[in-house]
């Protein structure tokens, strides 16, 4: 597997991240899908034989567990300079003042309750999980800085806000010779694909790692359209991202990565996560896994370079879709 840098920095990186979201206590917080530790280390180890060398959890996943888990495993398997470990702060994980958000205050105990959940004296990557209009830009900027001259994080990103957000943030840190954020994760895929517009020639002018997180449209371009999975049935905010009145160009799409798979002999996830990474500027998507065919897979696509006919036809149905994913 052929290492990247994550994007102006030395950091290097797998092509591919492991989206840990599908590893934590099930029923903590708002996930029921989740995998327990026993059924979760098995393919954390097995991400890591495959030469993916980079993992990605948040302080609000399964209530903190998921830190946990990934920590507990990423101790036992690896070595701690050979991977990068990226977390995220913002979302709360219960309900009373200070708590959640991107203040100087909830960042600087943040940090240090998802280093303790993972086990680790830093973090190679702390990203913002959604931009905080409560508080000033500058206030989470300093804070930010300050955990990076802390040794507590190498790296800050952020994820899923309006590019005019992410170039106020950019142009803030260097005003004030602030640490600057180095990645941005957003929401890309073959339908849902507004990132093109502002987001990501904005990163590639700026020299940002990109890693879209939901690449396969929560599964939707891996199996047909009127199939549904336990996390399908249960995803509240998986199924806000994907609107009725985009469903028949949607269809269109998950039909037209059928055919491109058949036509390939391969599955569906190969060719949609193929395209992804084909997408000019993207450094690593984040693949969740919760079987080992999904690794497999996701390594697989790395060598399936699509004609650029077969991209035209994968994005030919494609019309404007909403806004989504920013709260």
């Amino acid at each position: 597997m052929n290492i990247v840098n994550l994007g102006n920095t030395g950091l290097k990186v797998s092509p591919l991240a492991l989206g840990c979201m599908t590893y934590g206590v099930p029923n903590r917080g708002k996930h029921p899908w989740t995998l327990d530790e026993d059924a979760s280390r098995p393919l954390i180890k097995a991400a890591l034989e495959l030469g993916i060398n980079f993992f990605d959890t948040a302080n609000s996943y399964s209530d903190g567990t998921s830190e946990e888990i990934v920590g507990r495993a990423l101790r036992d398997y690896a070595r701690r300079d050979e991977i990068v470990i990226a977390t995220k702060v913002y979302f709360p994980l219960r309900t009373a003042p200070n708590v959640g958000g991107l203040s100087r205050k909830a960042i600087f105990a943040e940090i240090d309750n998802s280093l303790r959940r993972l086990g680790t004296d830093y973090v190679d990557l702390y990203q913002i999980h959604r931009w905080d209009y409560a508080t000033p830009i500058e206030e989470t900027l300093e804070a930010l800085h300050d955990v990076v001259k802390a040794g507590k994080a190498l790296h800050i990103g952020a994820s899923s806000m309006h590019a005019w957000q992410f170039a106020k943030a950019l142009a803030t840190s260097e005003r004030h010779g602030w640490t600057r954020f180095v990645s941005m994760q957003n929401h890309l895929n073959l339908i849902n694909r507004e990132e093109e517009r502002e987001m990501l020639p904005l990163c590639r002018d700026a020299g940002i790692a990109v890693l879209p997180w939901s690449p396969l449209a929560r599964g939707r371009l891996t199996r047909d359209w009127d199939q549904s999975t336990a996390r399908t049935d249960t995803d509240d905010y998986g199924k806000s991202l994907y609107q009725p009145h985009t469903e028949a160009c949607d269809r269109q799409i998950v039909d037209a990565v059928a055919k491109v798979a058949a036509y390939r002999g391969v599955p569906r996830a190969q060719v949609a996560l193929a395209w992804v990474m084909q997408s000019p500027g993207v450094t690593a998507p984040l693949v969740g896994a919760s079987r080992t065919e999904h690794l497999t897979d996701a390594v697989a696509a790395l060598a399936l370079e699509l004609t650029d006919e077969e991209i035209e036809q994968l994005q030919a149905p494609y019309i404007p879709h909403a806004v989504v994913g920013f709260t």
